[in-house]
């Protein structure tokens, strides 16, 4: 299949390009209005008891869930006096009608409620405000509407602070809008100046920051007509920039430097030099980009199978930018640089022109490590399996819960005015919203009374009634994502009505909910990820004994770095020096996410370098005294592969650090430690894994490493997806790499 591309490349590079360069432009054009095709929400599960409770009360009773808290403060007046009064009585009068399902300003507030909305200084007031809207997207662009309403004038002497989730969800986009333009303005620059130095010359630098350009509008593109069809949260942008960019550069890395190689091994004057360099590229490089990129679509598109809308979206734009990512390094890239040919290096660096640009030396430091490590495997696996579960450890006493004001910097206005509700209105509290149906007044007053004999609670008022339905509220002293809070959402649970049936819900119980619908559908997520992995490494490489040890080592570095982000954000270490206040557990959602991400791209460097171990070891079936002495055979095979990718490994996790670590400078929390994790787990594999683990498990398996029964062998021999590139005339050995 790739051979067959490479003649059309080879033979019609210059349409392969505009072509290109057209659909890029057209995808720039319509990707760009991406972000009016997106949610804001999509973190339930509509079949959730949450989601259900929910339902009915907007069903019978409208929506009843304080939504935004507006707080009105003064230093000089209080909130009796009517100045202050007259001033909210003018904003409330302000909001419109048609967005709000019910507004309870302080001076009109239910006798039970009134003195609750007024701090005990009396300088801030509050105001309830419940949006109108069938779904929470209808809530968040209702709130659009409402937020500038809720100012206080600069003539009116108040200050104003919103409160709330809706305030969070606004300003949790503003910031991630804001950290994507930031990361990608960072990362493209030092991604340029990096390769630069890696290739030495202006043409072959700027080849991979094109690459992921590319990628980055063909995915918004795809993301687009996916948001057509579908629910797409805005958040699948960020995983847009984040894999587009970053696998975009790898691949486009991997392909430039093989083409550079097969060059460098060709004749000056030979006149199709570029159209068989290409061809080799393709054959080598391009099959590794190939298994790459469909190992990392693979891996994100089991978030699919979650019912949140926000867990697929990251599918959906996952998917989007590794497909985009690998087309790109497949068509325009080996395109562009069969047009240039040896221009590929124009515009050397100075002090690099008279160097020459070829392959490693076959016996350089990275083959002499490589062989260090393989004469001591056991004392190598040993410690470096140690080490790992010992940076993983942490995990084992991770604490989970969802989004809560915490995750915005400090500076965030929905952070400061939280705080604010806490300092001034008393401890903060969380309730739990239930709706009792089908039962009579004897026993809705019995199962009132045993809600409120829950442990913790410390009163369950009414909210509304009818004739066959009533919404209870129950409070509870405490931040809502802590286990205790979830420990009470499940004990009002277990309390059985004397008749009818019982909903509950609220913010907490959302995060219960949350957690049994994670748990449930996990181990089917893990093993579409493994099982797939499994297949596509059996058809790169015709062994079952290297898939299945690619999958144990990339569980072993992900959990590290798990490790990593537990100690970090659920116990708090380093959290001034990072940016951000500590929640005490971490985003049940991130570490899914973070599982399709890393797994998929633990994959890419393995697949690469165990590509060139496998070509290594097919060669040397030539070799009449390797083929004799199998051990020697796979330690020459094992140590070769290490050195001829050691260097473009070690500049692909350089760059692809960069787009990742411009991630972790984000100021949301989930954000940071998306990019913090993956920069862990990114750095084991490129050192601990590629350099230690690869070789030290290789040298014990020996032979075995290429091991697969007599049926599946045969089968693969057949129809494999091998490399069989003729190698091409040389006039001259290998030199060492600019």
């Amino acid at each position: 299949m790739l051979g067959r591309w490479a003649d059309v490349v080879a033979r019609r590079a210059r349409a392969v390009v505009v072509a290109g360069v057209l659909l890029t432009l057209a995808a720039a054009v319509y990707g760009m209005g991406v972000f009016d095709s997106l949610d804001r929400g999509g973190f339930d599960d509509k079949d959730s008891e949450t989601a259900r409770e929910l339902a009915l009360e907007r069903e019978v009773f409208g929506n009843q869930t304080v939504n935004v808290v507006a707080i009105y403060g003064s230093d000089e007046m209080t909130a009796d006096d009517p100045r202050f009064q007259t001033a909210v009585e003018d904003i409330v009068a302000g909001i419109p009608d048609d967005a709000v399902a019910t507004v309870v300003p302080y001076y009109a507030a239910p006798p039970e409620l009134a003195p609750e909305l007024v701090s005990g200084d009396g300088h801030y007031a509050q105001v309830l405000i419940s949006m109108a809207g069938d779904s929470e997207n209808e809530y968040l662009r209702n709130y659009d509407d409402v937020r500038p309403a809720l100012d206080a004038p600069a003539t009116s002497g108040l200050t104003t602070d919103i409160a709330g989730g809706f305030a969070v969800y606004d300003d949790v986009n503003k910031e991630t809008s804001n950290d994507l333009k930031r990361a990608e303005l960072i990362s493209f620059p030092i991604v340029v100046l990096l390769a630069l130095l890696i290739f030495g010359s202006l043409v072959a630098a700027s080849m991979p920051a094109l690459v992921g350009l590319i990628a980055m509008l063909g995915a918004l593109a795809v993301v687009r007509v996916i948001a057509s069809f579908t629910d797409v949260s805005i958040f699948a942008v960020n995983i847009v920039s984040l894999i587009g960019i970053g696998l975009a550069i790898d691949y486009a890395l991997f392909v430039i430097s093989r083409f550079r190689e097969e060059l460098a091994l060709l004749p000056a004057d030979h006149p199709d030099a570029a159209d068989i360099a290409i061809r080799r590229t393709l054959a080598t490089a391009g099959r590794t980009v190939l298994f790459s990129g469909l190992t990392v679509a693979a891996a994100m598109s089991s978030l699919l199978i979650f019912p949140q809308a926000f867990l697929r979206s990251m599918g959906y734009g996952g998917v989007a930018a590794v497909v985009i990512a690998m087309l790109a390094a497949l068509t325009i890239l080996p395109a562009v640089l069969r047009m240039l040919g040896r221009r590929v290096d124009a515009g050397r660096l100075p002090w690099r022109r008279h160097r020459a640009v070829a392959v490693e030396d076959p016996h350089g430091r990275w083959g002499r490590l490589a062989h260090a490590v393989m004469r001591r495997p056991f004392l190598v696996i040993a410690v470096t399996v140690g080490g790992l579960l010992l940076v993983a450890a942490p995990f084992l006493g991770v604490k989970w819960g969802s989004v809560d004001y915490r995750v915005l910097p400090s500076h965030a206005p929905a952070h400061q005015a939280a705080v604010l509700l806490n300092e001034e209105f008393g401890a903060e509290q969380s309730t739990a919203s239930i709706m009792l149906s089908g039962a009579d007044a004897a026993d809705r007053a019995a199962y009132q009374a045993a809600v409120a004999e829950v442990p913790g609670i410390v009163g369950v008022t009414e909210v509304a009634t009818d004739t066959e339905h009533v919404l209870l509220r129950a409070a509870w002293n405490g931040n809502s994502q802590t286990e205790r809070s979830q420990d009470i959402v499940r004990s009002i649970r277990d309390v059985a009505p004397p008749s009818g049936e019982a909903l509950v819900g609220g913010l907490t119980a959302d995060t219960v909910d949350l957690a049994s619908s994670i748990g449930a559908h996990l181990p089917l997520m893990g093993l579409i990820v493994i099982g797939v992995m499994l297949v596509l490494l059996f058809i790169a490489f015709g062994s079952l004994v290297l898939p299945i040890k690619a999958v144990l080592m990339n569980t072993l570095s992900i959990t590290a770095a798990f490790g990593v982000v537990t100690w970090i954000f659920s116990d708090g270490h380093l959290s001034d020096l990072l940016g951000f206040s500590p929640q005490g557990f971490l985003d049940l959602t991130n570490p899914i996410v973070m599982l399709a991400i890393l797994f998929g791209l633990s994959m890419d460097y393995e697949v690469f370098l165990l590509s060139r171990v496998r070509e290594q070891w097919d060669r040397s079936a030539g070799d009449p005294e390797l083929v004799a002495d199998p051990a020697r055979r796979n330690a020459v095979a094992v140590a070769t592969g290490v050195q001829k990718t050691g260097r473009i490994i070690t500049s692909a996790a350089l760059l692809l650090g960069v787009v990742i670590g411009a991630f972790g400078m984000s100021g949301i929390v989930f954000m940071k430690m998306l990019g913090i994790g993956m920069l862990v787990a990114l750095l084991v594999d490129a050192t601990i894994v590629r350099a230690l683990l690869v070789p030290a498990t290789m040298k014990l398996l020996g032979a075995w490493n290429w091991w697969a029964p007599g049926p599946l062998r045969r089968w693969w021999e057949r129809y494999g997806f091998r490399e069989e590139a003729p190698e091409p005339p040389r006039d001259r050995e290998p030199a060492v790499v600019a």
